[in-house]
């Protein structure tokens, strides 16, 4: 137990060291940055990509790069990522900073970190995060997604879900479990980008000026890989 809690220390540690800010928006350019290598490296692999068909249908995506996962009898996760949402014009919006964090218990060791991607297919997952707290799982349901040349495969179970999720690890994309996982608004990191105040309807909405390159060239990805 006592090395359980220092893994998990350690964790909660580097994620202080990644939130904490430099200069006004660098964190969060940086973030965005490895977003955008997240999507360019799932979509540009052939036998694992995200089928084109869902991100056209995805009410929202989230990516969130570098999940860490640390643990021994009692693990946890932590992340900072991204999520956009598509609007009323069918484009995909400015994204909103967000935060994962969950728990598992089991017999687990060492510490990973995972990319992971989250296709939402109604608005509902979005509202509750906006409001609050939104709990993969118990608020939604929440399946691992069909990638490449399975998607045509995809079960009952799958097309009834409300949210897909996929992860990358060790240079390999795959479909993950991530029931009991939390997602909340970064506000912090939404007013180090957007200003002071800035909601994340009123992200959503446009028409932000002095958006960082790397917010715009997630949201002009994410307008590629939907577009094929």
């Amino acid at each position: 137990m006592p090395r359980a809690i220092v893994l998990l220390a350690a964790c909660a540690a580097l994620s202080v060291a990644i939130a904490g800010p430099a200069h006004a928006g660098e964190q969060e350019s940086a973030r965005a940055q490895n977003a955008v290598r997240v999507l360019k490296q799932i979509m540009q692999a052939p036998d694992s990509r995200i089928p084109g068909h869902l991100l056209r249908d995805a009410y929202a995506v989230a990516v969130i790069p570098d999940v860490i996962k640390a643990g021994l009898i009692i693990g946890g996760r932590h992340g900072l990522g991204l999520l956009s949402v598509k609007t009323p014009n069918d484009v995909w919006s400015n994204p909103t900073f967000i935060g994962m964090t969950g728990g598992s218990i089991g017999f687990q060791a060492g510490v990973q970190s995972t990319d992971v991607i989250l296709i939402f297919r109604t608005q509902r997952g979005v509202d509750s995060i906006v409001h609050g707290k939104f709990t993969l799982g118990a608020d939604a349901s929440v399946a691992a997604g069909p990638i490449g040349r399975a998607a045509n495969a995809a079960t009952d179970a799958q097309l009834r879900a409300e949210i897909y999720s996929y992860s990358r690890a060790r240079g390999l994309f795959a479909g993950v479990a991530l029931d009991g996982s939390v997602l909340s608004i970064d506000n912090t990191a939404n007013q180090a980008v957007y200003g002071e105040g800035i909601t994340p309807r009123r992200i959503f909405a446009g028409g932000l000026g002095n958006v960082p390159d790397a917010i715009v060239d997630f949201r002009d990805r994410l307008e590629e890989y939907t577009a094929r």
